[in-house]
């Protein structure tokens, strides 16, 4: 402390008051704008020194009240975003998107829909992230969210909340291994069960083709969707 106080008496720049100067460059940085701090020390105990000029950098956090059972969503408003109304499951949400963004991405990053959509290839030929709109499958890493807005959306959790035996019969088969195929196919088989209730093992895996299982359980699929059609039409 003393040498420090001394290299102020003469003019000069020590080293604890250059990094006090250069921390305020770091937050002001972050904070605000014009931020002066000392450079070097001259001949004669002049100090040169360099004015920062900073950006403040502004975030619109937009927060969207809707009355009755919608679900409000606080997000951080990116530049061109628009306001987006999703039909999940009977429960709506209100989110603000970016026109890009995919449903599957919505659902995982907007929502936190985490076994909503799997994401495992992104481009439309794994199946992983299939979802049910206006009963029909859909891709969601395909699916612009801006196109589902005034369309009913199901994804597997709630077929899970309504208890459909798709999903005891896929635990009792063992057909989940890694689970990360789950998603697509509980929801492709529950569109084949609603307009076909008793399939034949061909019906099933026509059904299912479009999806991959990492872990080989394709040969799982027709008894485990079977199984589940008997117990919808009450014989199990």
């Amino acid at each position: 402390m003393k040498k420090d106080k001394d290299k102020r008496e003469k003019g000069e720049v020590s080293r604890r008051d250059f990094l006090i100067g250069a921390g305020s460059v770091v937050v002001g940085g972050a904070i605000g704008a014009g931020i002066t701090y000392p450079l070097v020390a001259g001949k004669d105990g002049e100090v040169t020194t360099k004015t920062v000029e900073t950006v403040k950098t502004v975030e619109t956090v937009k927060t969207v009240t809707v009355p009755g059972p919608t679900t409000t969503v606080s997000t951080t408003v990116p530049p061109g975003a628009e306001l987006v109304k999703l039909t999940i499951n009977g429960q709506t949400y209100e989110v603000d998107i970016e026109p890009q963004w995919t449903l599957q991405r919505t659902l995982l990053y907007k929502l936190g829909m985490f076994l909503a959509a799997h994401r495992s290839c992104d481009h439309g030929s794994c199946g992983s992230c299939t979802v049910i709109m206006d009963g029909r499958p859909v891709l969601g890493c395909l699916t612009l969210a801006v196109e589902c807005e005034g369309h009913s959306i199901e994804t597997v959790d709630g077929i899970v909340a309504d208890n459909h035996p798709l999903i005891d019969s896929w635990v009792k088969n063992d057909v989940p291994q890694c689970g990360y195929c789950a998603p697509g196919t509980i929801t492709a088989a529950k569109v084949l069960l609603e307009s076909n209730p008793n399939p034949t093992e061909e019906e099933v895996k026509q059904a299912l083709a479009g999806h991959l299982c990492r872990c080989s359980s394709y040969y799982r699929w027709p008894k485990t969707v079977q199984e589940a059609a008997q117990t919808l039409r009450g014989g199990g």
